[in-house]
């Protein structure tokens, strides 16, 4: 077998732009899912042309590997299961993704007015209990503040939360049990 040439050489040490790009987009895959933009970027960074990444891109989005619609509603799955988020913070998270307005706005649809409620109760209820012994206006602040900053509306966290404390009282009124009612 005769030694390889100077160009078979070459050939070999200069990799397949493609393949490079195709295997830098399968390896962030493999970890999660991810946005088409995300992937550009990846490619970007990595110094990958945008012809070749625009190639490689479609090719992944042809068979299915890239779907923004699917990554889209995993996304607001996720972030309303595990981060409390609502619809204007799942929003924000998924333009902060790369994720198109089409594909937003149809993952979003999915987000139900009386669940996003039901989730500001349930965040208010678990947080509520760690706070024992602190006054009512300070618990008022600071569940209000929680939801603010997963993006409930205001108006939705004022009521929900005043709904959670129960009635006002003057703080030093004790119940017909002689417990204080919010402790």
């Amino acid at each position: 077998m005769a030694a390889p040439g100077r160009a078979e050489r070459a050939a070999e040490a200069e990799p397949d732009p493609v393949a490079v790009a195709r295997e830098i987009c399968l390896r962030q895959l493999a970890v999660r899912a991810r946005s088409r933009a995300e992937l550009t970027g990846t490619l970007r960074r990595r110094g990958v042309a945008d012809g070749v990444a625009e190639a490689v891109l479609d090719r992944l989005t042809e068979v299915g590997l890239i779907d923004d619609d699917a990554f889209a509603a995993a996304v607001v799955s996720s972030a309303r299961e595990n981060r409390g988020l609502a619809r204007r913070g799942l929003a924000a998270e998924l333009r902060r993704r790369g994720v198109d307005d089409d594909a937003a706005t149809a993952a979003l649809a999915e987000v139900d007015p009386a669940d996003e409620e039901a989730a500001a109760r349930d965040l208010v209820a678990r947080r509520l209990r760690a706070m024992d012994g602190l006054e009512r206006h300070v618990r008022m602040r600071r569940l209000v503040a929680m939801l603010g900053r997963k993006s409930y509306p205001m108006d939705l966290a004022v009521r929900v939360v005043s709904e959670s404390l129960g009635p006002a009282d003057d703080g030093d009124s004790l119940g017909d049990d002689g417990r204080h009612p919010l402790g």
